[in-house]
């Protein structure tokens, strides 16, 4: 079988890794992904930003992408594109619009319940299959199918109690600009708690510690994400899939978000949801209280991560995990692969 994939993000390449991982037959990647998973046409990495600003120079190397990637989709048996509207939303309009048949599935929607809307009919009309992650897509897509959350599939590993052991994680992110803006109020926390402070570092930037992270000798550098969160009793943690997988692991944990002002007012100004955290905006359409506590651009100080840290109701957290993990129910990669091959989903 021939897939075409487009998976820009380091987190969509982790997804598929885990689609990849259930097939039952042979296959042949080609397109945009992780050197790590095959041969591809172009890496994953090469489109690595943050934020508006520094996604405008990458524009001129993604049109040149997608005109050939439409070429590569006309003798695929499928394609996937996974998250990334920005980039896929293009690409799936043009390889409709150059006549192609072979199916598109768009696995891990864009998120219009949180900004442009309109990317739904974009969505349902260049692409054949919605796999969608979160049940309340379906509030906004026609056609979504939830096939269930990838991190269910990945993360097989959760608390049954809380204790306190003096080991804290603290995760500042995976892209340089993130890190940089978070990592001096990290330091400055961990000057000040008497405990073990693993740091969560990607294992893409382990040769950059000195470059991007600076004087990291105040904590223990670790790579394994949820063994490093299931190791602690609380983690410090920048916005991402990290909060979502220390929510459904059990552990406690804060979420710091700093970025580049422009980003922030842009993003203050366009995005309708009320909350940073996926786990938290899960919890808002399922109609309760935030799980956790949020920190945003000035907020962000170390008196008040220090206050959540320490103030933070660990029972009442533990039951809303469990709350989290009903309301996902399973993990979604065997459904995603019964898409890619036409059959029908249990």
């Amino acid at each position: 079988m021939k897939i075409l994939v487009s998976a820009l993000e380091p987190s969509a390449n982790l997804h598929l890794k885990e689609v990849l991982a259930n097939f039952d037959e042979s296959y042949e990647l080609t397109g945009i992904f992780s050197e790590n998973l095959g041969s591809a046409y172009m890496k994953s990495s090469e489109f690595s930003a943050m934020g508006f600003v520094e996604i405008l120079p990458l524009i001129i190397k993604a049109k040149r992408a997608i005109k050939q990637m439409v070429k590569f989709a006309a003798n695929a048996d499928a394609v996937l594109l996974i998250d990334s509207p920005a980039f896929n939303l293009p690409l799936a309009k043009a390889v409709k619009e150059a006549g192609i048949k072979t199916p598109i599935t768009y696995y891990i929607l864009p998120q219009v319940w949180a900004w442009k809307q309109k990317r739904a009919a974009i969505v349902e009309k260049y692409c054949d299959n919605l796999a969608s992650i979160l049940p309340f897509d379906a509030k906004f897509y026609a056609r979504a199918t939830y096939v269930g959350h990838p991190l269910l599939d990945e993360i097989k590993i959760k608390k049954t109690s809380l204790s306190r052991n003096d080991t804290v994680a603290f995760l500042p992110g995976s892209r340089r600009s993130e890190i940089t803006r978070l990592m001096p109020v990290y330091k400055e926390i961990a000057k000040r708690l008497h405990a073990r402070k693993l740091l969560v570092v990607p294992p893409f930037l382990l040769g950059k510690m000195d470059e991007i992270y600076g004087d990291a000798s105040e904590f223990e550098i670790v790579s394994d994400t949820p063994q490093a969160l299931l190791q602690s009793d609380f983690a410090f943690i920048c916005s991402g899939t990290a909060t979502l997988e220390a929510a459904l692991i059990g552990t406690p944990f804060v979420l710091a978000y700093k970025a580049k002002a422009i980003d922030v007012y842009i993003a203050r100004k366009f995005v309708k949801i009320k909350y940073a955290g996926l786990a938290n905006i899960i919890f808002d359409f399922m109609g309760k209280e935030p799980l956790h506590e949020e920190f945003i651009q000035e907020a962000v100080s170390v008196q008040n991560l220090l206050n959540a840290y320490e103030r933070c109701d660990r029972e009442k957290f533990l039951y809303g995990c469990e709350e989290l993990r009903a309301y996902l129910r399973h993990g979604c990669s065997k459904n995603v692969v019964k898409i890619l091959k036409n059959q029908n989903l249990e």
